[in-house]
């Protein structure tokens, strides 16, 4: 069993192109399901029936495991026995019975314009390197809405100054152009004219001249959202809903901000609308004198 997750493996990080946190999270869940298995005497996938799934998933439950969790799993599963199927290990597959369990749809966290102007105006207090590159990191969040994992993987020779835009290797190493802001750009070349280590491809650096992390890049967000006295709990990830948020509230359409955040599926993004919604219903109230 554990030979064919290994193959399993082996085919999403070569075929399929999943990023190495998407491996990692299957990975987990498939070794669980195995542990399970052998709990219930079971060592082949094609003799696991519907109900122990149901058995699975109700243990999972019972750990309070959260919906979104759960979904996860269960998805990895359905993942996993496609594999199974198409390579002709198992002849039936029961995860087709099985449906993905309900996780209540909660709107994404995001900055208002004053907040997010807030957060990049106290990071330019000061002109050492580091508070240059921490400058610089805040800025392309905000301008261009990539990912943390997106961010700490740009290399010097990713931002095309000239053209104002970067190339950006997403999820499934797929890569894209995004545009980004003369703002973003400036406090780029501010940063790398005083950046330690000048042979270093990659474009963000710690103390040691070596790649910034992402719990590295976390700390800074948060450092700056402490400063600037804003009562939220703020993450890289949260610039990335602001990114997009605002785009759609200033005009964009859907389509746009689709292709700018790298979303394979519209339904994805559409999550934005309901933000842009909420603050209709909230203007329309505050100002219609019938609206409350």
């Amino acid at each position: 069993m554990k030979e064919i997750l290994k193959k399993f493996i082996d085919y999403l990080e070569n075929q399929k192109n999943y990023s190495k946190h998407t491996i990692k999270s299957y990975k987990k869940d498939i070794s669980q399901f195995i542990e399970f298995l052998k709990e219930k005497k079971i060592f082949d996938f094609e003799k696991v029936e519907y109900e122990d799934l149901i058995s699975f998933i109700n243990k999972l439950k019972n750990y309070n495991f959260k919906e979104k969790t759960i979904g996860r799993k269960v998805a990895s599963l359905k993942s996993f026995y496609k594999f199974l199927t198409i390579r002709k290990y198992i002849k039936k597959n029961p995860t087709l019975l099985i449906q993905s369990p309900k996780i209540p749809e909660r709107l994404p966290n995001f900055l208002t314009y004053n907040e997010i102007f807030k957060i990049l105006e106290i990071s330019s207090n000061k002109k050492n390197w580091q508070f240059l590159r921490d400058k610089a990191i805040l800025e392309v969040l905000y301008s261009t809405g990539i990912r943390v994992g997106e961010l700490i993987n740009l290399k010097l020779d990713d931002i095309n100054f000239v053209d104002e835009v970067i190339k950006v290797k997403g999820k499934g190493k797929k890569e894209r152009i995004v545009p980004i802001g003369k703002t973003a750009l400036n406090c780029l070349i501010e940063y790398i004219e005083k950046r330690p280590n000048k042979k270093e491809k990659f474009l963000f650096l710690n103390k040691y001249g070596k790649r910034l992390t992402e719990r590295s890049i976390e700390r800074i967000v948060k450092k700056y959202s402490l400063i600037s006295g804003i009562n939220k709990k703020i993450t890289p990830h949260t610039f990335r809903h602001t990114f997009a948020t605002h785009l759609l509230d200033r005009g964009a359409d859907l389509r746009t901000v689709q292709e700018l955040l790298g979303h394979e599926r519209i339904t994805t993004t559409q999550i934005y609308t309901h933000l842009t919604i909420e603050k209709l219903k909230e203007l329309y109230e505050k100002f219609h004198p019938r609206g409350k």
